[in-house]
């Protein structure tokens, strides 16, 4: 009796211990304690949380830390970041692309290049009409006499629906052409100056673009005379053709004016026609016609 009161209380604090220790776990813990205890895996005093971390350090094994969850982040109460949105860009407008000019070229062309040209002169144009290949194929608005002065108020031409024929400057507004050649001149080489003439042929040339805009005019030069008919010692004369053609040579702008020398397919050494070319000395015969005709073929604008 007297050894129960001496160690009832101790009894009933081991007992409540016991109870409070196995409430929270710690049977498990002490049971697997004495376990590694017993079977030599772990020095007494150690858990099994300080024998993980000793055989990490022992075995010099590097790990990364454990990864954070987005769960754990937000439950810790860090903010988790968002990504901002890109603003939309809008498309780029493509820069607008400038129409390329048409390139220039002089080259050979075919007689059906023809078929929209029109050729205005005097009586030597008349006899390219008359004796060369193009009399069918090419429109011809040409007399004996014509000179740059009255050129618009001519009337040669014949229209089918008309009973008379009309001015030029009539059929100009009535037919529309792609090229037009132009030879006047021998019969102006007595009036006026080199640069009269060409100033008044300049405005007949600016007149004929308002009435074929879409038109490259060609300026054909004069065609000179033999050293024969030149020496003749009137007004008609090589040296003034030439002052004259030097001032049409500057009308031309390359790019719907041009200045074709004619002279350079029909003149001999000295720059003159050539004798055998001409039964008069001044206009061509006519088995001749196609040199002229072949210049042009040779000396066509094409607009690539």
């Amino acid at each position: 009796m007297k050894w129960w009161k001496k160690w009832s209380f101790v009894m009933i604090l081991a007992i409540t211990g016991i109870i409070y220790y196995g409430a929270t776990g710690g049977i498990q813990k002490l049971s697997g304690w004495l376990n590694a205890y017993i079977v030599g895996d772990m020095n007494p005093g150690e858990d099994s949380e300080t024998q993980q971390e000793s055989s990490v350090l022992e075995g010099n094994e590097q790990t990364d830390p454990p990864e954070e969850s987005e769960d754990s982040a937000f439950s810790a109460g860090v903010p988790i970041p968002t990504a901002t949105p890109e603003p939309e860009s809008l498309p780029e407008e493509p820069e607008p692309t400038a129409t390329p000019e048409p390139q220039i070229r002089i080259g050979r062309v075919e007689d059906d290049y023809f078929g929209d040209a029109l050729f205005l002169g005097d009586s030597r144009t008349v006899g390219l009409h008359k004796y060369g290949a193009w009399g069918e194929t090419a429109t011809f608005y040409a007399s004996t006499g014509m000179t740059i002065y009255k050129l618009f108020n001519a009337e040669i031409v014949e229209m089918p629906d008309q009973p008379e024929p009309i001015s030029v400057e009539e059929a100009l507004q009535h037919q529309s052409f792609r090229k037009i050649y132009i030879m006047m001149g021998i019969n102006e080489v007595g009036q006026g100056t080199a640069e009269s003439f060409a100033q008044t042929y300049g405005e007949a040339i600016a007149h004929i673009q308002e009435l074929q805009p879409d038109a490259i005019i060609y300026i054909q030069s004069i065609l000179k005379v033999t050293t024969t008919r030149s020496n003749k010692g009137d007004y008609i004369n090589n040296e003034a053709i030439q002052g004259r053609n030097d001032a049409l040579s500057q009308l031309a702008d390359g790019e719907k004016v041009f200045y074709l020398d004619i002279n350079e397919a029909l003149c001999d050494e000295d720059g003159a026609l050539a004798g055998d070319y001409t039964f008069d000395g001044v206009h061509l015969k006519a088995k001749y016609i196609s040199l002229w005709e072949e210049y042009l073929r040779n000396n066509a604008v094409l607009l690539d």
